[in-house]
């Protein structure tokens, strides 16, 4: 028998793709299953976007690139950087990567020693505390509940802040709540950082362009803070690109000299193809996207609307991204004949099995009394997964 590394022994599986599996399985089955757990976008790759994988096809883009990326596609990206997000970048501070969660790890393995401590509000990615602990970093979540939005104040910030604080990692838009930080709000936060300059903020934007209320503001723009951020983004969620596996940092120099480095030695630079696919997506105007946003936005609607009519879960009104994380607490301790509703993951496990809709379990995120929704589907499906759902929790008993 192998005996495999305490390294590996000790990481989790990521709670979403898990479910998601288990959606596959019973498809497989024969069983029409609704599967709510991916944060996939159901559109396909915009044709512009295809069309420049194409040309880079025939115009040979087809052998090794540099480590950070062609220089083409890491100039694409300072300006849209400039373009959108008000932020200057030279392309030797940016490192293209294999999809934005490649990104965040080669950040956090670059800053991170054993015992330092990564403060994360929660809830949070799944990836993120897995990340952070396996650099050997010790996690400190700052919760935040629904009724504040899933957003942390400054002083809760300060409270968790210690003399072994290295790192804190946060995405604004949120997955999984779809919660926005303000401009204000992220400049609070900021006052309380300028206070700690050892510690680095990992600001995941990868759901920037996919905003319902007020704007995009990125953290990196605070002059004070510029050289400790390292703004993550890619182009998987607004672009429909989730296959195509490109994610890039922005950062000082000397971040992204380290990034480099560790992704010299592990994967070395992202598709040649992809690259240059990415490069179109960069150069695009926002507003040929915005299509997409708007489909969100009215999939939002119903998804608000309606699961709010059911009793027991609780809603907020998210600002961004394609999730609902409503509150189940009043659902726990609930029964359907013999079986038992005692956690948010029996919760999901019942609607799996009993309304055939895939969800996703709030603990894996920090927050065990939620449970997690996607809306990357069609308006259709979206109302015959609601009306599932309800018969499903309308069938439990006290």
């Amino acid at each position: 028998m192998t005996i495999l590394s305490d390294r590996i022994e000790n990481l989790a599986e990521s709670a979403t793709i898990a479910m998601s599996q288990r959606s596959r399985d019973l498809k497989a089955k024969g069983v029409d299953v609704i599967n709510l757990s991916l944060g996939e976008p159901d559109f396909n790759t915009p044709d512009f976007i295809k069309e420049a994988a194409k040309r880079a096809v025939a115009e040979n883009y087809t052998h090794y690139t540099p480590v950070p990326g062609y220089l083409e596609v890491r100039e694409a990206i300072a300006l849209k950087l400039k373009r959108d997000n008000g932020l200057d970048y030279h392309p030797n501070q940016i490192v293209v990567s294999t999809g934005a969660k490649q990104s965040i790890i080669n950040a956090v393995l670059c800053l991170v020693n054993k015992g330092d401590e990564v403060l994360i509000p929660a809830p949070y990615w799944v990836s993120y505390r897995e990340m952070a602990l396996y650099s050997e970093g010790t996690v400190v979540p700052i919760q935040a509940e629904v009724e504040q939005g899933f957003k942390i104040t400054p002083q809760q910030l300060e409270a968790h802040i210690s003399d072994k604080t290295k790192l804190f990692i946060f995405s604004s838009p949120s997955n999984p709540t779809g919660g926005g930080y303000t401009e204000n709000e992220l400049r609070a936060l900021g006052e309380v950082f300028k206070r700690y300059p050892k510690i680095h903020i990992i600001s995941d934007e990868i759901y920037e362009h996919i905003r319902y209320i007020g704007h995009h503001f990125s953290m990196a723009s605070i002059p004070e803070l510029y050289e400790r951020v390292i703004t993550v983004n890619g182009v998987s969620k607004a672009f429909a690109m989730t296959g195509w596996r490109i994610g890039y940092i922005a950062a000082s120099k000397q971040i992204a000299t380290a990034c480099t480095k560790i992704q010299g030695q592990f994967t070395s630079a992202p598709s040649s193809i992809s690259q240059m696919a990415a490069k179109a997506a960069m150069e695009a105007d926002p507003k040929d996207i915005q299509f997409m946003v708007d489909a969100f936005a009215r999939r939002r609607k119903i998804m608000i609307d309606g699961l709010s009519s059911i009793e027991g879960l609780i809603c907020n009104e998210p600002e961004g991204a394609f999730y609902l994380f409503p509150k189940v607490d009043a659902l726990l301790g609930s029964h359907f004949g013999d079986r038992q509703i005692k956690t948010a993951e029996d919760l999901c496990m019942y609607l799996l099995e009993e309304a055939h809709v895939a969800t996703v379990d709030g603990s894996a995120f920090g927050a065990d009394e939620y449970i997690r929704l996607s809306y990357a589907a069609s308006e259709e499906t979206l109302k015959e997964a609601i009306e599932r759902i309800r018969l499903a929790i309308n069938k439990l008993e006290k």
